[in-house]
């Protein structure tokens, strides 16, 4: 299927259609295989492209820049002691120089409003590494994963545990109803998202012949589950007094062993990282003596066992992005 995305901006997946979706995968497997194979693939050669990093993440920029290079463009990276942006220099001013100069943008950092200025103004693509409210690169990682490791995405059961009002929560709930993933999110109801993102998703899950949940039973959410998904329990930026009060709320929606039993028994694991699955981080040590607790949203037998895929998903990363941007830059 072939569609023509040039131009747009991938801010979020309710600006695509499944059918969008559908050819950004595809173009995604493409990719892969060539790079997988050693065939050259500069077919952005002469484009350059910018990185603009208020928050850091080793997989979103390494994708970028991977993904940059093997399409032939140049690759600029900004983190906030190499700009202006939002401090001397507004974000519409910022864009519109940035645009004169660059045949795209990626943008990571705290507000989706400001991703969403950036776009109005630029006038070349912007892409969305991630916001406080949406993660549409992570998303195109995710499926691409499952359809790899399920030959399908249609029909599948989908759960998501955590903190449910998130930006991967949202971000997942919206790629599954789009795909026809059955969705679930198990959490407990203090951390819901906005009924308003929910009934969206239901609409959409409709359509697409799946179905949309939220539960605060665990047991009523993993069984029969194909696939149990989880992220950290404090977002960068979230201070850290937060912890206390997130291991007390979330501690009995830690995937674990019991949890994954009670799955099917093909089941896969999948964490967008990083993860606190041991005490081999500064963060994860700290916890686990303050706390008492080692591996908080994931135990360590789950994510080093041969259900987790949360590696390929870290790599389908590279290829994912590569698709976004040749397809909205060729």
């Amino acid at each position: 299927m072939s569609k023509n995305l040039r131009g747009r901006n991938f801010l979020k997946l309710l600006d695509f259609t499944s059918e969008d979706i559908r050819y950004l995968l595809d173009l995604s497997k493409n990719f892969k295989d060539l790079k997988r194979c050693g065939v050259p693939h500069k077919y952005l050669e002469g484009k350059n492209i910018v990185l603009l990093f208020e928050k850091t993440s080793t997989r979103t920029r390494c994708a970028f820049e991977v993904a940059g290079h093997d399409l032939g463009m140049g690759v600029t990276y900004l983190d906030p002691s190499g700009s202006q942006m939002g401090h001397k220099e507004s974000i519409a001013d910022t864009a519109r120089v940035l645009g004169r100069m660059y045949d795209g943008i990626e943008y990571r950092g705290f507000s989706q409003d400001l991703v969403e200025e950036l776009a109005q103004k630029a006038g070349v693509p912007v892409w969305n590494g991630l916001t406080d409210k949406w993660h549409p690169t992570q998303m195109l990682a995710d499926l691409l994963t499952i359809e790899e490791h399920f030959g399908q995405l249609k029909g599948l059961n989908f759960v998501y545990m955590g903190d449910a009002r998130n930006n991967m929560a949202n971000s997942l709930m919206i790629a599954c109803a789009k795909m026809g993933i059955n969705y679930t999110a198990a959490s407990p109801k203090s951390l819901w998202t906005d009924s308003e993102i929910v009934e969206e998703a239901k609409k959409i899950a409709k359509e697409n012949f799946s179905t949309v949940k939220l539960t605060e039973n665990v047991d009523e959410a993993v069984k029969g589950a194909n696939i149990i998904y989880t992220d950290i329990w404090v977002s960068m930026g979230e201070p850290k007094e937060i912890w206390k009060e997130r291991i007390e709320l979330l501690k009995d929606y830690q995937v674990n062993k019991d949890v994954m039993k009670k799955a099917d028994k093909e089941a896969i694991f999948l964490h967008c990282l990083p993860s606190f699955h041991d005490e081999n981080t500064t963060v994860g040590k700290e916890i686990a003596q303050e706390f008492k607790i080692v591996g908080l949203e994931v135990t360590d037998d789950v994510f080093e066992s041969k259900a987790s895929k949360v590696f390929d998903e870290a790599e389908n990363r590279m290829h994912t992005i590569k698709a976004v941007m040749y397809a909205t830059l060729f």
